[in-house]
C-alpha cells in the first residue's frame, strides 16, 4: 500500500519519538549548563501501542479505508413471506415455521453484524390479485433479499413472472406443480401447459422449492402399497384433469414395476359421477386389493371412498374435514400422500419440533419445510455478503439488484441439512430431496383427521 508523504512523516515522527535520547543544549547555552534528567527510552510495547492507537487517524488521512475498527455497523436485510395468513390455518402454521428460522438466526447471530427483518405479506387463500400487489411492493424495496412462499400453485403463477423479472428469489415450501419448472410432455407440461417461458421470462432460475413435484406422488403411494402393505392388485381411476391424470399415470408405472397388477393395465378416466358409479361396479367384479384415485375430493373422492376397499390418493384429497368424517363414519381405510416429510416422523426434525411446539403448538404440514426454506435463504444471504454488499438503504436500488443476483447465485449452490432432510437444487430449482409422508384418515384425538403412517423417500 502506498503511503502519502505526510503519512510517512507521521510514522517517522513516531519512530524518532520512541528512540529519542537526551541531547546537549545548543552552543549558545554552553556558558550556563542546565542540569539534564536521566536518559529514558520508551519500551517496545509502548511504542507498538502508540502506533496501533494512531492507525485510525492514519486511515482517515488517505489510507483508503472508511472502516473504524473500534466500531462495527450493524446492517438490516429484509426477508419476506408470501402466505395466506388471514384465513388459513395451514398458511399461519407455515408462516410460523419461517418466522422461527428468522428469530433463531437473529438470536444466534448467524450472520455477524446483520439484523434480519421479517416482512410478512399475506393474502386470502389463492388470491392471485393480492399476491401480485404484494410482489410489486416487495420488489420496490431493495433491502428485500428474497421471499419464502407462496403456499398455493395459483398464487405462484401470479407472482413468478414479476419476481423473475426483478431477479428476486422465491422459495416455496409447498408448490408441487411440475410445469412451473419443467417442460416435458411426459409430466403433463407440453402444449398449453408449457408455461416455463412465461413464468421465467429472463431465462434465469429465480424460483426454488422444497417439495417434490406431483409426478413423484404416484410413485410414493405405489411404493407404500406394494412394499409396506404388500398389496398385489389395484384398480386405478383418474378425473381427467392434468393433476389427477399425472399422479395416476406414474402410480400405474411404478406399481407395475414393483410386480403389482393394475386392473385393465391402465387408469380409467371419467368425467361424471355416473361414470364413477359404473366403474366402481366394474372394479368390484375384479376384487382388487385397493382403489387408487388420481384427482381431488370434489371430482370423485366423495364417491370412491364409500367403497369397502382400501382407498388411496394424492394431496388433492387433503384438507377437507367433511371428507375425513365420511371416511371414519363409514369405517373406510384411506391413505393419502403429501410432500414434504411429516416432522413428527423425521429424526432430523426433533429439535425443530421441540422449538416450534414450545412457541406455537403442533407444527402444520409445511411448518418444517418453511423453516428450512427460510434457513436456506438466510445461508444464501450470508454467502452472498462475502462477495457483494447488501443494499445500504431503501433508496439503494442498484445495490439491491446486485445483491439479489448474488443471493440467487448462492441458492443455486445450496447444500443444506435441515429438518426435512438434505436439500440441494437441480438446474430447474427443484429439490433433489424427494420425500413424502403417507397419511391415513383416522380418528385423532377423537376427531376425524390425518395420522402420519410412514415416510417414503424416492
Amino acid at each position: 500500500m502506498r503511503l502519502e508523504r505526510k503519512q510517512l512523516g507521521h510514522f517517522e515522527a513516531l519512530r524518532n519519538l520512541s528512540l529519542r535520547k537526551s541531547t546537549p543544549p545548543p552552543a549558545r547555552y554552553a556558558s550556563t549548563p542546565v542540569p539534564m534528567p536521566p536518559e529514558r527510552r520508551r519500551s517496545p510495547a509502548l511504542t507498538l501501542l502508540i502506533l496501533i492507537m494512531s492507525f485510525p487517524l492514519l486511515s482517515t488521512c488517505g489510507l483508503g479505508s472508511s472502516l473504524d475498527f473500534r466500531t462495527r455497523q450493524v446492517i438490516t436485510i429484509k426477508v419476506a413471506t408470501e402466505l395466506p395468513i388471514s384465513d388459513n390455518d395451514i398458511g399461519i402454521s407455515t408462516m410460523n415455521g419461517a418466522k422461527l428460522a428468522v428469530d433463531q438466526a437473529n438470536a444466534n447471530h448467524t450472520i455477524p453484524n446483520v439484523t434480519l427483518q421479517l416482512v410478512q405479506r399475506g393474502h386470502v387463500s389463492n388470491s392471485r390479485d393480492s399476491a401480485f400487489v404484494d410482489i410489486i411492493d416487495l420488489l420496490g424495496d431493495p433491502q428485500v433479499a428474497g421471499i419464502v412462499g407462496p403456499l398455493n400453485s395459483g398464487v405462484a403463477r401470479a407472482m413468478m413472472p414479476t419476481a423473475n423479472n426483478g431477479n428476486l428469489a422465491v422459495i416455496s415450501p409447498s408448490n408441487t406443480d411440475p410445469c412451473f419448472t419443467r417442460r416435458e410432455p411426459e409430466v403433463g407440461c407440453g402444449g398449453d401447459n408449457d408455461v416455463v417461458p412465461l413464468l421465467r421470462p429472463t431465462g434465469n432460475v429465480t424460483y426454488f422449492r422444497l417439495v417434490a413435484t406431483d409426478d413423484y406422488q404416484g410413485l410414493a403411494m405405489a411404493d407404500y402399497l406394494s412394499k409396506t402393505l404388500h398389496l398385489k392388485t389395484v384398480f386405478v381411476i383418474d378425473d381427467a384433469a392434468r393433476y389427477g391424470a399425472i399422479i395416476a399415470k406414474y402410480f400405474v408405472q411404478e406399481f407395475k414395476k414393483l410386480g403389482g397388477t393394475i386392473i385393465d393395465g391402465q387408469s380409467h378416466t371419467v368425467t361424471s359421477t355416473t361414470n364413477y358409479t359404473n366403474l366402481l361396479t366394474t372394479a368390484a367384479a375384479h376384487h382388487p386389493d385397493a382403489i387408487y384415485f388420481g384427482g381431488i375430493y370434489v371430482t370423485g373422492g366423495q364417491v370412491i371412498h364409500l367403497q369397502k376397499k382400501i382407498f388411496a390418493g394424492g394431496d388433492g384429497m387433503i384438507g377437507n374435514p367433511d371428507f375425513y368424517k365420511q371416511v371414519t363414519d363409514n369405517g373406510g381405510t384411506c391413505y393419502l400422500s403429501l410432500a414434504p416429510p411429516d416432522a413428527s416422523k423425521t429424526p432430523a426434525a426433533a429439535q425443530f419440533v421441540k422449538d416450534y411446539t414450545a412457541r406455537y403448538g403442533t407444527p402444520g404440514f409445511y411448518s418444517a419445510s418453511a423453516f428450512d426454506a427460510m434457513n436456506i435463504l438466510i445461508q444464501a444471504i450470508k454467502k452472498a455478503l462475502a462477495t457483494t454488499p447488501a443494499a445500504k438503504d431503501a433508496n439503494d436500488t442498484e445495490g439491491g439488484k446486485a445483491f439479489r443476483q448474488a443471493v440467487v447465485n448462492a441458492l443455486k449452490q445450496t447444500d443444506y441439512h435441515g429438518a426435512t432432510g438434505h436439500t440441494t437444487f437441480d438446474a430447474n430449482g427443484d429439490t433433489t430431496n424427494r420425500v413424502f409422508t403417507i397419511y391415513q384418515v383416522a380418528l385423532v384425538g377423537g376427531k376425524p383427521d390425518l395420522e402420519p403412517k410412514d415416510i417414503v423417500t424416492l
